[in-house]
């Protein structure tokens, strides 16, 4: 054999060996299960030890919940729970948007596989925009924070939709995982709608538990976002995360 066939060969081996394989079940439930124990850890936390302070607001009328940057920006350990949850889960997110970029490329037809990669922009651009907004805080960096929490909701919307739309338009469609997206997209969109509705009411009257009502809208945002990822359970069930060198890859267990 020539050297350089063999160099080459040898580079080639070197490329693909598997650094890690894991079932995408679990590589997803972790992935998830990470910030969502953060979430309740911090509300939690924040309702028995904090109570006052995280539901006081400047209209000084009583509440039962807190708000999410009340609950995880304003205390610690919260804060420190938090950010370090989003920074464990941030590759493993970025691992997913690039799997269902691969995904998309397989499935769809090959008119409609720009959308994949525009929606695996989004994902990227959520993903980010979440990191930004876990580290500065409401209470300490505001005008970063609104504009991070901005771009998060509207990367996160949009993701969804365009996500929703490719499940409809595959080859061939994964229906449990589509009516599962289907229903928390419309849950999503509500929610936002009533925790805007609250806290322009709350602002405007000064109403007790009003703002409470805000606060288990903005949960239900935060939950139904969290949940809509973890469909990615249901698209890859029975396949393998593996974890090249420089790349990652999906396969058939």
């Amino acid at each position: 054999m020539p050297n350089e066939a063999r160099y080459a060969l040898l580079y080639s081996d070197y490329e693909t060996s598997t650094v890690l394989r894991l079932p995408f079940e679990k590589f997803s439930i972790i992935t998830v299960g990470l910030p969502l124990f953060a979430f309740l850890f911090c509300i939690i936390y924040s309702v028995i030890f904090h109570f006052e302070t995280a539901t006081y607001t400047h209209c000084q009328v009583f509440n039962v919940l807190p708000s999410i940057s009340a609950a995880i920006g304003n205390f610690s350990p919260q804060r420190q729970v938090w950010q370090t949850a989003i920074v464990l889960h941030a590759v493993p997110r970025f691992s997913i948007a690039f799997v269902y970029l691969q995904h998309h490329q397989n499935v769809l037809y090959q008119n409609d596989q720009w959308m994949g990669a525009v929606a695996c922009v989004l994902n990227v651009v959520e993903n980010i925009s979440l990191i930004i907004l876990s580290f500065w805080t409401s209470s300490q960096h505001y005008p970063v924070h609104e504009k991070a929490f901005i771009t998060f909701i509207l990367m996160s919307e949009f993701y969804m939709i365009l996500i929703y739309i490719l499940q409809r338009r595959c080859k061939k469609r994964h229906k449990e995982s589509l009516k599962w997206k289907k229903r928390l997209l419309i849950t999503n969109i509500s929610s936002i709608l009533v925790a805007t509705y609250c806290f322009l009411r709350h602002n405007s009257y000064c109403e007790p538990y009003v703002y409470s009502g805000f606060a288990l809208a903005e949960y239900t945002v935060v939950l139904t976002n969290m949940a809509f990822h973890m469909t990615a359970y249901l698209d890859f069930k029975n396949k393998d995360l593996v974890v090249y060198r420089y790349g990652v890859a999906l396969t058939e267990r």
